[in-house]
């Protein structure tokens, strides 16, 4: 179900598996809000010192005007697992809101932390 999103973590195990994990975890209405949305990726930071950060996303349509990317560093591979998988969630988080509020929470942090608990992922100490 997830193979495509996933497909950009095969060498990295360890985060694939934590990948896999939130998107398994999602309600069904924001899993198929991501996979019916052919603009929606999810990646590793490409970064090379001294040359920069290169990323490759869906370009906006007239009917869809944003794109949205979920962009993950590789360090998270050796995180902490709940600290990943919180931040995993945050993430996708603020695709799934498309950067904005939820409900009464205007500030997209808070929004996006709210959010990602209400899935099971709450913020570690």
């Amino acid at each position: 179900m997830f193979c495509d999103l996933l497909a950009p973590f095969a060498e990295h195990s360890q985060l694939r598996q934590h990948v896999a994990q939130v998107l398994h975890a999602l309600p069904r209405e924001v899993q198929d809000d991501f996979l019916s949305d052919a603009t929606f990726r999810v990646t590793l930071e490409d970064y090379t010192p001294q040359l920069g950060w290169r990323m490759f996303m869906a370009c906006p349509s007239p009917e869809q005007r944003v794109t949205r990317c979920v962009v993950l560093r590789g360090r998270l591979e050796h995180a902490d697992s709940l600290f990943a998988l919180y931040i995993i969630a945050h993430e996708f988080a603020h695709a799934y809101l498309r950067n904005g509020g939820w409900g009464e929470i205007t500030d997209i942090e808070e929004a996006a932390d709210a959010l990602a608990a209400s899935w099971g992922f709450t913020r570690p100490r």
